[in-house]
């Protein structure tokens, strides 16, 4: 098994000369399908495009070639963190405050071993989370074992691309029971 600290060491530099910020780095598919995944954004915008998955891509193999970290084959994947995305760093917490998060913990706490709520903040080594029926809850960051934004109507508006460059155009669907559907061609 590849060890994720040491590949952090030696894929964050490379994020970093491209003007990204590492999300997450992280090893699965067992022998199967070994896969390396790496999510990265612009921290100006929270987002990556294709050029930028190509380029930290072409990086990371160039660099991996040279002193090849990993023993066994793999496949890389380079994306951006999607709009459900994990919460793996401590000002992911600070910075999606407000909105609805699911949180799986390694050991339970209060009985529990997950909690669904709207992310209030980050106190020093916690994470405060407001769960239905129970109120603010604080989780000790060190014992999350998982996280991820939850898909809602309010993170589908906040995160809306900046920009359509590129886009040939826009085809708008009228809203059926309240949901509306824009789809971007090019």
């Amino acid at each position: 098994m590849a060890d994720i600290a040491a590949l952090t060491k030696l894929i964050e530099p490379e994020a970093e000369a491209l003007g990204l910020k590492l999300v997450r780095v992280a090893f699965f598919g067992g022998k199967s399908d070994p896969t390396l995944q790496i999510m990265a954004e612009r921290p100006d915008t929270r987002q990556l495009v294709i050029a930028d998955c190509e380029a930290l891509s072409r990086r990371i193999s160039e660099k991996f070639d040279e002193i090849d970290p990993i023993e066994e084959a793999y496949r890389l994947e380079v994306s951006s963190p999607g709009i459900d995305r994990p919460l793996t760093r401590p000002e992911d917490w600070t910075d999606w405050a407000g909105f609805e998060a699911r949180v799986k913990l390694a050991a339970p706490l209060n009985g529990r071993k997950q909690f669904d709520g709207r992310i209030l903040g980050r106190d020093g080594d916690s994470v405060r989370i407001d769960v239905d029926k129970l109120g603010e809850v604080a989780v000790p960051f060190a014992q999350i074992a998982q996280a991820k934004l939850v898909l809602t109507d309010a993170l589908i508006k906040a995160t809306a691309p900046l920009s359509a460059e590129g886009v040939d155009k826009i085809v708008e669907d009228a809203p059926r029971r309240g949901a509306g559907k824009i789809q971007l061609e090019g």
